[in-house]
């Protein structure tokens, strides 16, 4: 159990690490309304494209930790859905990584659109999103994906999970992070650019406490 817990407040200091690096890459006042060819970059200082782009690559290793965290708590449950858990995991968090290690230089891009004719600005952010951007639409398949699994094996039992454990899966938290943006816009425009990085933080507060709690009744 001590290893479990090491790896689960691992998984918490990635989502945290990774968080501020999104944050750095993707904030500023005027988020909002400039969702069109990646206009918000302009934005955003260049000091903190590069501060964002160096904590999120430091942090993101450590949501591998995360998800074996994830997996020896589900495994005393159904050992191939742990698995199947712990191998989606991995997918998404490797997807992840080439995405968001690339948005510095997306950034960068932006703030060079007047140096540059606009055939040529207009054809690298084409690219871009051909090539990138479509990688978190992926991402957010494999996280759907995921959370199926997850529920699954949850709801099977003899997991360290109580069943209710099963409503707080990657998918619904991140939803709910994203419905902020029609009930509370000053709050969304924190949380919607680190919205996987909010997910997985409460996924794995959660998941401690549930550590917690079997430790109890083991004890």
């Amino acid at each position: 159990m001590k290893l479990t817990k090491i790896l689960g407040y691992l998984g918490l200091l990635a989502s945290i690490l990774v968080g501020l690096g999104e944050y750095f890459l993707h904030y500023s006042p005027e988020i909002l309304g400039h969702a069109a060819d990646y206009e918000f970059f302009k934005y955003v200082p260049l000091e903190h494209l590069t501060t964002g782009h160096f904590l999120a690559v430091i942090g993101l290793p450590f949501y591998f930790a995360g998800y074996i965290h994830i997996y020896r708590m589900l495994k005393s449950g159904n050992e191939m859905l742990a698995r199947l858990v712990l191998a989606i995991g991995f997918i998404a968090f490797a997807v992840g990584g080439i995405w968001i290690g690339s948005r510095a230089s997306i950034g960068h891009i932006v703030h060079l659109k007047d140096a540059m004719d606009a055939s040529t600005y207009q054809h690298l952010l084409t690219h871009y999103t051909d090539h990138m951007e479509v990688l978190v639409q992926a991402l957010r398949v494999i996280i759907a994906t995921l959370s199926v699994v997850f529920v699954v094996a949850i709801l099977k039992g003899g997991t360290y999970y109580r069943k209710w454990m099963a409503i707080f899966n990657p998918i619904v938290i991140l939803l709910l992070v994203f419905s902020t943006m029609f009930w509370a816009s000053g709050l969304a425009k924190h949380l919607a650019p680190i919205a996987m990085n909010v997910t997985h933080f409460i996924l794995f507060t959660l998941s401690l406490y549930q550590l917690k709690t079997k430790s109890h009744e083991i004890h």
